[in-house]
């Protein structure tokens, strides 16, 4: 007497193993389209002609000799010009997450009576940060990566190493 294939075990061991590649392909797919990586470049030709001219601007902060020192110590941000005599009506301070696009965030800065550009924050800023510095009319950049808080002040100083 002959037995039916599905009373086989065999059979459905060898059923199993494509059908698991099928639904594990489809499970990738679906993870793949609703979760897209942020950090992932559409255009990467004009970012790389963007990038050449914001090494142009990093190099004129240099040629201007922009130097800030920036401490955040409970949750009071400080940045104030070293060694600059000129005084700026508004500063342009943009903080970039390593990995998270949605945490990146921008301030518009104006001096205190001190000439420091102060900004108080509701919640503590953690973790390591891209920061760039710019004036108002955007001519120059200062671009450096920080880990915050930071209880001392540290130097911001244009390198166009670090801006690439």
């Amino acid at each position: 007497m002959k037995t039916s294939w599905y009373r086989e075990p065999w059979a459905w061991f060898i059923f199993f193993l494509p059908c698991t590649a099928v639904v594990a392909g489809i499970t990738t797919y679906f993870i793949a389209n609703t979760n897209p990586d942020t950090l992932v470049i559409g255009d990467y030709y004009k970012k790389g002609k963007a990038i050449n001219l914001e090494v142009g601007k990093v190099k004129m902060a240099q040629k201007l000799g922009m130097r800030f020192a920036l401490q955040l110590k409970d949750n009071e941000l400080i940045i104030k010009p070293t060694g600059i005599e000129k005084s700026f009506p508004l500063l342009n301070v943009t903080f970039f997450h390593p990995t998270l696009e949605d945490r990146d965030f921008y301030l518009a800065l104006t001096q205190d009576g001190n000439g420091y550009f102060r900004h108080h924050f509701e919640q503590a800023v953690t973790g390591k940060w891209k920061l760039t510095i710019s004036p108002f009319e955007g001519h120059w950049k200062i671009q450096d990566t920080i880990s915050l808080p930071q209880s001392d002040f540290i130097d911001l100083i244009p390198n166009p190493i670090k801006a690439q």
